[in-house]
């Protein structure tokens, strides 16, 4: 059988055409995570971080993010998803299983962190490094870590004063850590997820509050239903909680090594959330003002396992109607840091 050299030339363009297909596979990660799509971390986090893997591999990765659980599951199994390939990658709160990692509980022990999410954060990531690579990584690629901004005390009715005015509360806590604090401090603590903090716990009056962070405030709706916030002043944060950024390390393996640099490119925390990490707790804490009273007690000292007794308050009442509706901007109208660029690092 006669070949042309232009037959030859055809199949050979066809079988390099058909490497190069190969070659620049596309990969979908399906990500999940428990929060609405309007919260802190989905929109100045994992979609900028989606987008940026999308665009550095010219397209070859596809993100899919799916907030609220919608792939199923209940928010403390997401670790264990994320471990055996039900998902590619997700957001995860070690703490929703109690004495599982305990390295992580340093950072959730009280005023442990700065007011500064950021350097907490970026001290967590150094920290997850040394002691949680080893028993982690060999059941997820570990991508990032972080903590939120300082805890705030979210109740009904009026603000907490004094220690004494725990007595006979029950509050929400994220970990067991914080539902310690909240033990000694005289309430009764209530583990749950957040998910299930405002729209039931709060408002069916199965609780009297919770800690949660200001960020975290709007997308979750707590300023219309609690009626007081109390946070905690000085420099150390009064609480705080650590989260995982992860992928399945099947999904990881799999992946050629030009994309795995990019998937790696991404692990190390940037500072550049700062300023945009502050704007989102002050429209948090301004969403919650108006009509709701805020105080800020002086730290109390820890002596023997007890805050002090007496802490000293300050009145607050804040501007109205500022939100995280519109990307970059609060309602009220004062431009926010991430307006026109992009914003990456675990913000909330």
């Amino acid at each position: 059988m006669k070949m042309t050299l232009n037959s030859v030339l055809a199949g050979a363009i066809a079988l390099g055409l058909s490497a190069s297909a190969g070659f620049a596979q596309e990969v979908t990660l399906r990500c999940q995570h428990f929060l609405s799509p309007k919260g802190s971390v989905p929109r100045y986090f994992m979609e900028p971080w989606a987008q940026k893997i999308e665009e550095e591999s010219n397209g070859r990765i596809k993100v899919e993010l799916y907030p609220a659980m919608q792939l199923g599951g209940k928010p403390p199994a997401l670790y264990d998803q994320i471990r055996d390939g039900v998902i590619d990658c997700g957001w995860a709160l070690p703490a929703y299983t109690p004495g599982r990692f305990p390295e992580s509980e340093a950072f959730e022990l009280p005023f442990m962190t700065s007011m500064s999410a950021e350097a907490s954060s970026r001290a967590a990531w150094e920290y997850s490094e040394k002691y949680l690579m080893e028993r982690m990584g060999g059941d997820v690629h570990l991508m990032a870590v972080h903590v939120h901004g300082p805890g705030v005390i979210h109740t009904k009715g009026d603000p907490l004063k004094t220690t004494a005015d725990f007595a006979g509360l029950k509050l929400r806590g994220p970990s067991r850590q914080a539902n310690a604090l909240l033990e000694t401090l005289g309430a009764t603590p209530v583990g749950m997820p957040v998910p299930a903090f405002p729209p039931e716990a709060l408002s069916k009056g199965v609780v009297d509050g919770g800690v949660i962070p200001w960020e975290i405030v709007p997308p979750l709706k707590v300023h219309e239903l609690a009626d007081s916030h109390t946070q905690i002043g000085g420099d150390r944060a009064l609480y705080n909680t650590f989260f995982i950024w992860a992928m399945n390390k099947n999904t990881y393996a799999s992946l050629p090594d030009d994309l795995k640099a990019i998937i790696d490119a991404t692990r190390v925390l940037t500072p550049r959330p700062g300023p945009v990490r502050r704007w989102i707790r002050r429209c948090g804490r301004r969403r919650a003002g108006g009509r709701h009273r805020q105080h800020d007690p002086h730290p109390g000292r820890w002596r023997g396992g007890r805050a002090a007794r007496h802490w000293r308050c300050t009145d607050r009442r804040l501007d109205r109607g500022s939100d995280l509706e519109r990307p970059g901007r609060c309602r009220h109208g004062s431009p926010g840091p991430g307006a026109g660029r992009q914003v990456l690092g675990p913000v909330i």
